[in-house]
């Protein structure tokens, strides 16, 4: 849905609130179509954030794997890999 949004789960170490946010800030930004509300639509985008960065924290707190949590060094570099080669092929 939004490229900004990352993969929280199953990292050591675990997300941070601050993440956690950010996700949530990228995600009502998105769903709402704007990324500065104006002063009228303020609360309601204020309490969406932080509603869905409660219930994203939740669903983490709550989430279950036998899988070995993932560096998010070695994610990184991969992922930045990926971003090299598609904008290589696109120029």
């Amino acid at each position: 849905m939004c490229r900004n949004i990352r993969q929280l789960h199953n990292f050591e170490p675990p997300a941070t609130s601050d993440e956690v946010r950010a996700a949530a800030l990228q995600y009502v930004r998105k769903v709402s179509g704007s990324s500065k509300p104006s002063q009228a639509n303020q609360a309601a985008f204020d309490e969406a954030v932080e509603e869905v960065a409660a219930a994203t924290q939740h669903l983490l707190d709550h989430l279950v794997t036998s899988a070995a949590p993932k560096d998010r060094e070695v994610e990184a570099a991969k992922a930045r890999e990926r971003s090299r080669q598609r904008y290589e092929r696109a120029g």
